[in-house]
């Protein structure tokens, strides 16, 4: 491999693990990865402390990673909808040119 090749592959790696190595942990230990439930509850709780929520949800999950997997469930077949939806969109739109790329031919002998 040439130099510049070593030269950006290390980049790349300082890129990556230095941000993750200067990073210090927050000081309570946890919430570093929040979600906005969890930042939502605690607004919540601090304008109206007296709030009762309307509903209770219909599926709680066994445990915080549990939850996660679905959310990256959902958030990939979510991904997975748009990707066919564009691809068969430009598919479709390649098809059409082409259709009329070799229809055009045709109707000029026609014409004579």
């Amino acid at each position: 491999m040439k130099f510049r090749t070593w030269g950006i592959l290390a980049a790349v790696v300082l890129l990556t693990v230095l941000p993750l190595w200067l990073v210090s942990a927050p000081p309570g230990g946890e919430g570093m990865f929040g979600g906005s439930d969890d930042a939502a509850r605690q607004a919540i709780g601090t304008v109206a402390p007296g709030y009762r929520p309307w509903f209770a949800p219909v599926f709680e999950p066994a445990s915080a990673e549990i939850a996660s997997l679905l959310f990256a469930l959902q958030a990939a077949a979510g991904a997975g909808v748009i990707g066919f939806w564009l691809g068969m969109s430009v598919a479709r739109e390649r098809a059409r040119r082409d259709a009329g790329a070799t229809s055009a031919p045709l109707q000029e002998r026609r014409a004579d």
